[in-house]
């Protein structure tokens, strides 16, 4: 069926591409020639009434020629010199087969009317040179009636020749109106031809070829439908079979999450724990050496040294110690703040909040309830202090924002933490398609802890309009 299709349709579309063709051709040719003859129609038209005319303007010139040397009145208002002008012209633009019109010129090629003007230009000359001697006003009057007499003369075989000329042009269209005629004809004939043999090479075979197709569709269409009626029983049980694999596939996926879920769970909590101790390793041991340490040294301020340098050396090395127990102390803070287990996360974020404008000099700013402590559960305070602490420090680092604000507030059965800064934002697609972007800016760990606590977050950030990060979680 397929090699039958493609076969037919070549051999159909090549006789029907050749058949148009050939239409079109002909159709075109035939408007062609039409136009063609209609505008030679109308130029011969024009070189006809320029012929006529030229018979007009030598029984007018005669006319005033008689007038002027017998001294006559008239009322003919034009020019006896530009009418003559004229005339000549005229006569020029027809010899030299080159007659102006309104967009260029009109020529032609005839020899008969070559030979017309060839006889024609000596009498032509012969009264044009007599009116040019009637024109002249230095002329006597004996000379201008002797040359009336030449036009007079010469007029007739003029206007004789004229009326062969004219008559010529007319039947030179006339013929080649016929011949276009003729031409039609033969068009119109090809045109018909072809049509036939569209009707016999092309139609023919497609209604030949249609019924041939439709006959081999019906007598497959019964064991068509048998098989279509075994695919449906196949397909309805592999639609079951899919349903089945599908929630078998689901299942595991959901166990494989819950997995993932526990051991960054554990992970996380582990981490906490190391944190929390490490903090009370540095409070409990460093710290109380380092303190242990600024006493001492204190205790020698009392003791004068004899050298100036050792005195500068001494203040700076107490200051030095000072700045290490501050540094330890905030170290301390931010692995595991006892304010968190002591006053709970508003407190504790309001802490964070002023330490990290005192290192920073950025405007940070906390918003929410610490008088009142929410209760929730020990890894959800952790988990949430974590999160502001994860977007506090990426504002600090890369939005280059002049003010931060963290809001934390409690609606009906819900805690919202919204981290918000005024800084140069960035592209929400960059999250998706950048790894090391994500790893870079804690984002993947912001999302990784808020789907522990099993909330919601929602990012909003547009390029120089600042970054809001809102993080939903169900008590």
């Amino acid at each position: 069926m397929e090699r039958l299709d493609k076969r037919v349709a070549g051999n159909l579309t090549r006789f029907y591409v050749v058949a148009l063709f050939v239409v079109a051709l002909l159709t075109v040719s035939g408007l062609f020639l039409v136009r063609r003859t209609i505008r030679n129609l109308n130029h011969d038209s024009r070189i006809v009434n320029v012929a006529g005319r030229q018979r007009m303007l030598s029984q007018r010139l005669t006319k005033l020629a008689i007038l002027k040397v017998n001294g006559i009145d008239h009322r003919d208002s034009v020019q006896f010199n530009a009418l003559l002008a004229l005339w000549k012209d005229s006569h020029e633009d027809l010899v030299s087969r080159r007659l102006p019109i309104e967009n260029g010129f009109v020529t032609w090629k005839s020899q008969p009317l070559d030979t017309m003007f060839q006889e024609l230009t000596p009498v032509f000359d012969r009264i044009h040179n007599n009116l040019l001697v009637i024109d002249r006003d230095s002329v006597a009057v004996s000379d201008k009636q002797n040359a009336l007499a030449e036009v007079l003369a010469a007029e007739p075989q003029f206007l004789s020749q004229m009326d062969r000329i004219v008559f010529q042009f007319d039947k030179e269209s006339f013929e080649r109106l016929e011949n276009l005629e003729r031409i039609e004809w033969i068009l119109d004939l090809m045109t018909i031809l072809v049509l036939v043999a569209e009707g016999l090479l092309i139609f023919r075979p497609v209604v030949n070829t249609t019924r041939r197709v439709v006959r081999m569709l019906t007598e497959s269409e019964d064991a068509l439908q048998l098989s279509n009626q075994k695919l449906k029983e196949a397909n309805s049980q592999l639609v079951e079979t899919q349903k089945e694999l599908l929630r078998l596939e689901e299942e595991k996926y959901e166990l494989q999450l819950a997995e993932d879920r526990i051991r960054a769970g554990a992970l996380i909590e582990g981490q906490e724990e190391e944190r929390k101790r490490f903090a009370l390793e540095l409070h409990d041991g460093i710290g109380q050496m380092l303190t242990g340490l600024k006493l001492h040294a204190e205790k020698l301020k009392a003791v004068q040294f004899h050298d100036e340098k050792h005195q500068k050396r001494f203040e700076q090395l107490v200051t030095l110690i000072q700045d290490i127990i501050q540094t330890t102390r905030q170290i301390s803070f931010n692995l595991m703040p006892s304010v968190l287990s002591d006053f709970g996360l508003a407190s504790a974020l309001k802490l964070l909040c002023q330490q990290a404008a005192d290192l920073s000099g950025i405007r940070v700013e906390f918003e929410g309830e610490t008088g009142e402590r929410i209760f929730m559960s020990r890894p959800m305070e952790i988990g949430l202090y974590r999160i502001a602490q994860e977007a506090l420090n990426n504002a600090v680092k890369h939005a280059n924002a002049d003010r931060i604000k963290i809001k934390l507030e409690q609606n009906k059965n819900r805690i919202v933490l919204e981290i918000a800064d005024d800084g140069k934002g960035f592209l929400i697609s960059n999250l998706k398609s950048e790894g090391q972007f994500l790893t870079r800016n804690g984002m993947e760990n912001i999302r990784t802890r808020t789907q522990l606590l099993n909330g919601e977050i929602e990012i909003v950030s547009k390029v120089h309009s600042g970054t809001r990060l809102v993080v939903q979680v169900d008590l």
